[in-house]
C-alpha cells in the first residue's frame, strides 16, 4: 500500500442554499477535486480555529488594503495636527498682543472670516476637488462663483 491511510467516514448531507453548492462547485473545480472531497475541505475550515488565509481571497485583500490606508491616514492626521500647533506657536510668538484683540468688533470680523475659509474649504471638499485658478494653484475665493 501507498504511503499514508486515512479513516474516511462517510455522511450524507443535503444543501439547500444554491449559494453553497455554487461555491462547492467552485472550490472543486479549482482544485481540480471531487465535490465531495470540496465539501470536507470546507468544513475543515470552518471548524478550525484560525483560518488560513486564501491568497486570492478579494476581500481579505481587501481587508488588508483598508487597515494600511487607516494606519497611513492616522499616521498623517497626526503630523497635520503637530503642524498646526507648531504653525499656531510660531505665529503667536511673533505676534504682539494688543488693544484691538479684545475688541469684539474685531472679533468678529476675524470670526466671519474663519468662516467664509471654512465653508470655502468644504465646498471644495464636497465638489470633489480644488477649484484652480489659471496659474494651477488653488483659491479659496473661487468656490462658488
Amino acid at each position: 500500500m501507498s504511503g499514508r491511510e486515512t479513516a474516511t467516514t462517510r455522511i450524507q448531507v443535503y444543501l439547500t442554499d444554491p449559494r453553497v453548492v455554487a461555491a462547492l462547485h467552485r472550490e472543486a473545480r479549482a482544485a481540480n477535486i471531487p465535490i465531495s472531497q470540496a465539501a470536507g475541505r470546507s468544513l475543515a475550515k470552518g471548524l478550525a480555529r484560525s483560518l488560513p488565509a486564501d491568497p486570492d481571497d478579494r476581500l481579505l485583500q481587501l481587508d488588508r488594503a483598508l487597515k494600511d490606508h487607516m494606519r497611513a491616514t492616522a499616521r498623517d492626521v497626526q503630523i497635520i495636527q503637530e503642524l498646526v500647533v507648531e504653525v499656531a506657536r510660531a505665529f503667536f510668538m511673533r505676534l504682539p498682543d494688543a488693544i484691538t484683540d479684545q475688541d469684539p468688533v474685531a472679533r468678529a470680523a476675524v470670526d466671519r472670516r474663519i468662516e467664509r475659509l471654512l465653508d470655502d474649504t468644504a465646498a471644495r471638499l464636497i465638489s470633489g476637488g480644488a477649484a484652480r485658478r489659471a496659474d494651477g494653484a488653488s483659491s479659496p475665493g473661487e468656490v462658488g462663483k
